[in-house]
């Protein structure tokens, strides 16, 4: 008999839309629906760069590592998104739609105010949670996106020229452009070209390959010290040291292939992750820069500046934070009234657990993996109520809904409606 709650080949909006209504699910949902939810809110998958080969593989392993609840949040193209909600489905995970932007907020650059991107003043990583309006995007959305992805092109364009024009005065002739590296990417991945936009590591990896090979280990060191001025601190046959070696040391700023950004302001990339249908949402550094960036230093000025830009959502990549710091933030984050969530990202080839810990492989405290089910059942929540047709989370100007008296009574109703649209989903899993 064929599986009609866990068909394959429907949108992601029919696929909530199948899990009933929001009376019927809250009426039977039960206290236990969210408590042994195992979380990641945010990985990259192919073609942006990522530890995953494919979108199988990443649902392959977050099945057999238990992860029940799993968010993607590309940058600039979400074809991927069905394949992503048709291999989650087939394996009763539950996917969460994300997108990651990048934007220059003038007066930070200028002021040399540091925020989630501990190399670059005044550059803002934002993401959207629970988007659902990606396909089709409105016509609002997909011109916004369309000066992203122009902007973007255009930089990586210039520097991969930049780049090439280093190692042919290094003594390797690469023959690297950027339609070049993004065909590599295309082929590597098994997906159409017009969905690969390029980032920095896509072109920091095409290079190091390109130099290994043609240049046996022995020869690599000469290479990259010609290269750099000075010894590589990374062996000759490793791969992933030598990408970021590429990177830091010739395609940042004052290096010999940095391009200036031309990334969109944040009023542009605000009004894209809306146009989308997420919710606004800061991912926080914290301790995984040192000093602490000025923006996030304290926390409570970290606060006070997204409640002044309309984002009401924060995120951490923990295996980047201590649990102490961790603690710190989270609890004041979800204490004003935010909501948190936590992620893996899994954008280098490092092929980490999925299952999020803090730095060194120690355990997440459990009263902040508490906090993050609870913000990844809210999106979840989100996501069913845009696939309804009704209010999510924020509206369309990036309001919180305006159905509940304060934070803390929208959380609580976000939660158990996406703790029992979670457990309907899973509820399905063969025996």
């Amino acid at each position: 008999m064929k599986d009609t709650m866990h068909s394959t080949d429907e949108p992601a909006s029919e696929l909530f839309r199948r899990l009933g209504t929001q009376k019927t699910l809250l009426a039977s949902a039960t206290k236990e629906d969210a408590l042994r939810l195992s979380v990641n809110a945010h990985i990259h998958l192919p073609p942006n760069f990522s530890a995953f080969d494919n979108v199988a593989q990443a649902l392959a392993l977050a099945a057999e590592q238990g992860v029940n609840v799993l968010g993607a949040s590309n940058y600039y193209d979400y074809s991927v998104y069905a394949e992503f909600a048709a291999e989650a489905n087939r394996r009763r995970i539950f996917p969460l739609f994300g997108i990651e932007i990048i934007a220059l907020i003038d007066d930070l650059v200028q002021a040399g105010i540091k925020l989630n991107d501990p190399g670059n003043p005044g550059r803002m990583y934002l993401c959207g949670k629970g988007i659902m309006r990606f396909d089709p995007m409105t016509e609002e959305a997909a011109g916004l996106m369309q000066t992203i992805r122009h902007k973007d092109s255009e930089r990586m364009a210039l520097m991969t020229r930049r780049l090439a024009e280093a190692f042919a005065a290094a003594g390797v002739e690469t023959g690297l452009d950027a339609e070049a590296i993004r065909a590599q990417a295309a082929t590597r991945h098994d997906c159409p070209l017009t969905t690969v936009y390029l980032q920095e590591r896509h072109i920091a990896q095409a290079f190091q390959e390109a130099l290994f090979a043609q240049a046996v280990p022995d020869e690599r060191t000469a290479v990259l010290s010609r290269l750099f001025g000075s010894s590589p601190t990374s062996g000759a046959e490793d791969a992933a040291g030598v990408q970021g070696e590429i990177r830091s040391r010739l395609m940042k700023a004052g290096k010999p292939a940095y391009v200036a950004e031309t990334f969109v302001g944040f009023d542009h990339a605000y009004s894209l992750l809306l146009a989308l249908g997420g919710i606004p949402c800061y991912p926080v550094l914290a301790d995984g820069a040192t000093p602490l960036c000025v923006f996030e230093d304290p926390v409570e000025s970290l606060i006070a500046s997204l409640n002044s830009r309309g984002i009401h959502a924060a995120e951490f990549i923990p295996v980047r934070n201590s649990p102490e710091i961790l603690t710190r933030y989270v609890s004041a984050l979800r204490a004003a009234g935010l909501i948190v969530t936590a992620g893996t990202e899994h954008n280098t080839r490092d092929l980490l657990p999925l299952a999020p810990t803090c730095l060194g492989g120690v355990p997440i405290p459990e009263e902040l993996q508490e906090i993050f089910r609870e913000g990844a059942c809210v999106i979840a929540a989100h996501q069913f109520l845009l696939a309804h047709g009704m209010p999510g989370y924020v509206d369309a100007q990036g309001h919180p809904n305006a159905g509940y008296a304060d934070n803390e009574e929208r959380i609580a109703a976000f939660h158990k409606l996406g703790a029992a649209v979670i457990q309907e989903f899973i509820r399905a899993l063969p025996a």
